[in-house]
């Protein structure tokens, strides 16, 4: 899950070799319309591409701009679902569907006659990696969950400790706002930000990555995002609110699957590396970065993501 947030203190790094501009682009046919898919790098190179999946549910590829500065190695492949960021937005809630979505990545590796590949998935686009790993498709070389929503139950337990630990009149306010009108709404905005200023995002983006953000149609559709799941992260009222995909982890070929999530992370680390056990995966944590940790901090987040891809490429 993720909402956009301005006005933090630190601005994020941008990495060398970083492509804002796509080299290829397509609107892939998906049920439902037609979804955004923008490509970096060579698709035929021989090396497995990696595709990503955003959050939300209701974000876009935005955040993701920083990985691109992988496509000297492989081709990188990002893409926004449908009712987000360039993708057609029909905005029909028949369409917001876990399957539906995980429909998407079959349909796009079929259009770009993709073999193999890899798959990441942070935050919602976690539960897609997920569902999509469960699946156990031929052509998945490998699998990255980072921050995942695995369950809701757990992801509300967790964003409760979080919720004890900030100072006390944020804490009580954050309470009260989940029972609507029990608070002043602007107040209500103001402690939701201080909890996301710690756990979602450290850093505002570059001022190149918050062009190319704000040049989107849409880079945050509140509307999927209330539908599935509520009013802020740690409230869930929607169709998400009892999502529970424990039993998939085992599921997984663990051997072939990364879980990572950042240290101040609302998806707690603790957390995150039960489902890593469960799940027989590898586990690492990226320093300095909350949920939004490809913008927070995408060096140490590539420096795990590239040797771990090679050891999968094979």
């Amino acid at each position: 899950m993720h909402l956009p947030i301005d006005g933090t203190s630190r601005i994020a790094p941008v990495l060398p070799g970083i492509r804002l501009r796509p080299e290829r682009e397509a609107m892939v046919p998906v049920e439902g319309g037609h979804i955004y898919v923008r490509v970096n790098g060579d698709l035929d190179n021989g090396r497995p591409p990696i595709v990503m999946a955003h959050g939300g549910p209701g974000s876009s590829h935005w955040y993701f701009l920083n990985a691109t500065a992988l496509a000297d190695d492989r081709a990188v492949i990002l893409y926004d679902q449908l009712d987000s960021g360039r993708s057609e937005n029909p905005n029909d809630p028949a369409n917001w569907r876990v399957e539906r979505f995980v429909d998407e990545l079959e349909a796009i590796r079929a259009h770009f006659g993709i073999a193999r590949w890899h798959m990441l998935g942070t935050s919602w686009g976690g539960t897609i990696a997920l569902e999509y790993g469960a699946r156990r498709p031929d052509g998945l070389a490998g699998l990255i969950l980072q921050s995942p929503l695995v369950s809701t139950a757990i992801w509300l337990r967790d964003a409760n400790r979080l919720k004890d630990a900030m100072p006390p009149a944020i804490r009580d306010l954050l309470y009260r706002c989940d029972t609507p009108g029990a608070a002043d709404e602007a107040d209500c905005d103001a402690a939701t930000e201080a909890f996301y200023r710690r756990h979602i995002q450290l850093c505002d983006p570059a001022p190149e990555i918050a062009a190319y953000r704000a040049a989107l149609p849409r880079s945050f559709n509140a509307a999927i995002y209330n539908h599935m799941w509520g009013r802020a992260e740690f409230t869930a009222s929607g169709t998400l609110s009892d999502y529970d995909g424990t039993p998939l982890l085992t599921r997984l070929d663990g051997k072939r699957t990364l879980f990572l999530t950042g240290e101040a992370d609302e998806a707690i680390p603790e957390t995150v590396a039960a489902f890593a056990r469960m799940a027989g995966a590898d586990f690492a944590v990226i320093p300095d970065a909350a949920h939004f940790a490809m913008n927070d901090n995408p060096s140490p987040y590539l420096a795990i993501l590239r040797p771990w891809l090679l050891r999968q490429d094979t």
